[in-house]
């Protein structure tokens, strides 16, 4: 299998994440073409620059001739324009959704940085002459951005209007990440615990504790910790980057290593290489095509782990397995057998690629009473599958949709995802699945 490691020792953000794609071979071409068929009025300034002693690639955003730059300094910058302070969160009505600018400077703020909603930028992604699947990823990265920032200000997601992650620069970092994803040609990404870094951040809504309650809620579920600089590491489009592309954390896997890549962050720390690095290659279970008439299908080698358990909690069964899951496994599931001396008892089973077999192999010894696993290799073959985002009206669902031969064969929406909206909506679950099949549907039949 072909993947793609993300070493986050230094976060991640949109302009290092292009930095490393391009450094590991992504051409500089696709993105220029891809900005200007967005017609946003943004051009990209490429450079090489050290970050302590490591030389990156730094991709630049420039729009109305200013580059791109952190957030605290982008609201340093309007202040400075307009010859401001900087005010506290300002209790107004929607007040999460206006700058900390008073008066003419929220004009000119809103001049200076224009204030798009959802739909707005879906339009403009919707517009651009790019792959369907790209458009699918854009999609999703900013649903994921809208839903965090529309459950952190209790709104709704149209009624959030992206002011840093809305603005040209990162519709631009957004799109090309899409596009660039796509043309690195891996099957999956892969990525380490990051560093969200701390101390506080200054942004639209006022000062922050780091990591931002938006990027906090986009990486739930990841590993995430906070090391010596005290700055914002992992940007809410870093994060919602993450959310959409990785499809599991841990150590680099074993893999064979044919292009390694260096993105640059805003940055320069003494001491501390502020780059972003992205390894792209062959696991050691590499997938292939078989012949035939199966020749889209994906062929890898699993390792299956079976444990028999007669003598533990049932609570901690559900337990391994939600931990099972968190460390990679492919599948967990559970098989009532009868035992010695007519003891009933579970079998349990947990599938996984090979790298991950060691650690889930650790974790059932240490969480379960077995005295032995059992292990065996097979092959498994798989459809090709991906994501596509419905938005109905209580939020985004994703749809896994899987093809045979390039033609869908089956479709379905994400139980967690229907599940979310469920509770936090106070709609019945087979309503919300239902919703999300229709939107599919029509919008696939239209």
């Amino acid at each position: 299998m072909r993947i793609a490691y993300l070493d986050c020792f230094s976060g991640i953000s949109g302009d290092m994440f292009l930095g490393a794609l391009l450094d590991a071979g992504v051409p500089f071409e696709l993105f220029q073409k891809t900005v200007a068929d967005l017609n946003i009025g943004a051009t990209l300034e490429l450079s090489r620059v050290d970050r302590a002693g490591i030389s990156a690639t730094k991709l630049d955003v420039v729009v109305s001739g200013e580059k791109d730059m952190p957030r605290e300094e982008f609201w340093a910058h309007l202040h400075e324009q307009v010859g401001s302070r900087v005010r506290s969160h300002t209790n107004e009505a929607h007040s999460h959704e206006q700058s900390p600018l008073e008066g003419d400077e929220q004009e000119h703020a809103r001049k200076s940085h224009r204030a798009r909603s959802l739909s707005d930028i879906l339009g403009v992604i919707a517009a651009a002459p790019i792959s369907e699947r790209a458009k699918r990823t854009a999609n999703e990265i900013f649903l994921a951005l809208g839903e965090a920032e529309a459950k952190i200000h209790n709104v709704g997601i149209e009624d959030v209007h992206f002011h840093e992650v809305g603005a040209a620069d990162a519709i631009v970092d957004i799109v090309c990440a899409a596009v660039g994803a796509e043309a690195l040609g891996v099957d999956e990404f892969i990525c380490s615990p990051l560093n969200v870094g701390g101390g506080t951040v200054a942004c639209a809504h006022g000062v922050m504790p780091v990591p931002a309650p938006a990027t906090l809620e986009l990486l739930r579920g990841a590993p995430i910790y906070s090391g010596d600089i005290q700055k914002e590491l992992v940007t809410p489009t870093g994060a919602a980057l993450v959310k959409v592309l990785v499809s599991s954390f841990g150590a680099r896997p074993m893999m064979t290593t044919e292009k390694i890549g260096y993105g640059a962050g805003a940055r320069n720390f003494s001491g501390h290489a502020n780059v972003l690095r992205l390894s792209v290659g062959e696991t050691a279970a590499a997938m292939r095509n078989s012949g035939g008439t199966d020749a889209n299908l994906i062929e890898e080698e699993i390792a299956i782990l079976e444990a028999n358990l007669d003598d533990l909690n049932p609570q901690l069964i559900g337990y391994i397995v939600d931990l099972a899951f968190a460390e990679g496994a492919l599948d967990v599931f559970t098989t009532p057998v009868m035992m010695k001396k007519n003891r009933p008892g579970t079998v349990l089973t947990v599938v996984a690629r090979g790298e991950h077999e060691e650690k889930l192999r650790a974790l059932l010894f240490r969480e379960s009473s077995t005295l032995g696993i059992r292990t065996r290799h097979e092959k498994r073959h798989a459809l090709p599958r991906h994501h596509e985002a419905v938005t109905t009206q209580w939020g985004g669902v994703r749809m896994k949709v899987a093809t045979v031969n390039g033609t869908v064969s089956h479709y379905a929406p994400e139980y967690e995802d229907c599940r979310r909206i469920a509770v936090e909506h106070h709609v019945p679950l087979k309503t919300v699945m239902q919703e999300a099949i229709r939107l599919y549907l029509d919008r696939k039949n239209g």
